[in-house]
């Protein structure tokens, strides 16, 4: 019970060494709540589309990885795919990236464009269908809420205007001009600003080099109760090797596995947050050291009192917590607020939830004890009959 107030009143006897201390926890844990927060958004964004396609069955191209390399394949083996047990109905993507003239900002910058049936209710998006039905329209297409303002203008706000005006909002994409007929939200990904959705007709119109009987996606929905796995392991013996059929959440994880092993973001992100551990630990072993040493001859007098080394690693560990705590608290404020800006500014999903709260704790407790670990060399070294000499 005294060993918990002793701790506290050796770090707190010299406040100028204390208030260093909590801020290099604070800048270390600040550091891999924001690498924790990239790496999440990433993810996060990467399959935004994934998770909201109706479909238990996605066939792609066997060489595609991700979802801006997603090549064409035959139509036909969509067809085919229809043909199997199980199988309620099927139904054709088109992804390509189109270009968005935006000559109020003087910009013309790419826009992810997908082509779809919109009787087949192909999306999970909230309140899309009735907005999807009128891409049956001649150039008429849905955009994205969420997509980057600073790439593409106010365009949601543009058209909430314009209809109050009973009016149409047209832009340019690909030097075809384009009516915006709805707003869905998806948001934004590190691959991707932006996003239009329409009909396939308008897709082609888009792209006029598409050929109609090749697309990028195959999406298949299942009769209730049909598994799924045991419908994949039929057709990937049956049909022909120009497709690769996957669940569902095998979709999504492909995606994933690209950003993470694939490509040097996810790797950069890993790095930086086993950089600002380290950072951390290197930081708190500092002060615990210095601390240790300045009072190495109390240490000693315990020891001669009969106090264990045992009493003594204890007293340091709790040191270390007290700091991790300190330095933790007005952290998690900061980090906050810089979630909040980073949100806002590039439209990216940073959420401090629970679960990263208690991730970041458990970090930032565990820095603090391996520099308590660390600095517990000093305090075994303090023999009274040398000190005292």
């Amino acid at each position: 019970m005294l060993a918990i107030p002793l701790a506290w009143l050796q770090l707190t006897y010299q406040k100028g060494r204390l208030a260093i201390a909590i801020a290099g926890i604070m800048f270390a844990v600040i550091l891999i709540a924001m690498q924790l927060g990239f790496q999440e958004a990433l993810f996060k964004s990467a399959v935004l589309l994934h998770l909201n396609l109706r479909s238990d069955l996605i066939l792609i191209h066997p060489s595609s990885n991700n979802l801006l390399n997603l090549r064409q394949f035959p139509r036909r083996r969509l067809y085919q795919a229809e043909g199997f047990a199980g199988v309620k109905s099927v139904h054709p993507v088109y992804i390509g990236l189109a270009v968005w003239n935006a000559p109020e900002l003087g910009v013309k910058e790419d826009i992810l464009a997908i082509g779809v049936s919109p009787q087949a209710h192909p999306f999970l998006f909230p309140n899309i269908q009735p907005d999807l039905e009128k891409t049956l329209l001649p150039d008429v297409v849905l955009f994205d809420r969420g997509s980057r303002e600073d790439f593409y203008g106010a365009v949601a706000a543009q058209y909430e205007a314009a209809i109050a005006q009973g009016k149409i909002l047209t832009k340019e994409v690909t030097n075809r001009a384009i009516t915006i007929g709805g707003l869905f939200t998806m948001g934004v990904s590190f691959a991707s600003n932006g996003t239009l959705i329409t009909s396939e007709q308008n897709f082609l119109r888009i792209f006029p080099d598409r050929p109609i009987g090749n697309i990028n996606l195959g999406l298949v929905q299942l009769e209730k109760g049909a598994k799924a796995i045991a419908i994949r392991d039929v057709m990937r013996s049956q049909l022909d090797q120009d497709v690769k059929i996957l669940t569902r959440q095998e979709f999504i994880d492909l995606e994933l596995n690209y950003w993470s092993e694939a490509t040097p973001i996810g790797f950069i992100f890993g790095l930086g947050v086993i950089m600002g551990f380290i950072v951390g630990v290197v930081i708190v072993y500092q002060v615990l050291y210095k601390d240790v040493s300045d009072h190495l001859a109390e240490y000693a007098t315990l020891k001669a009192m009969g106090y264990s080394n045992f009493f003594l690693f204890g007293l340091i560990l709790q040191e270390s917590l007290l700091l991790s705590l300190c330095g933790f608290l007005p952290a998690l404020s900061v980090c906050a607020v810089l979630y909040s800006i980073t949100q806002n500014a590039t439209g990216l999903l940073m959420d401090l939830n629970s679960d990263r709260i208690v991730q970041l704790f458990l970090l930032t407790v565990a820095m603090c004890a391996i520099s308590g670990t660390l600095s517990l060399r000093k305090v075994q070294t303090a023999d009274p009959a040398e000190i005292f000499d």
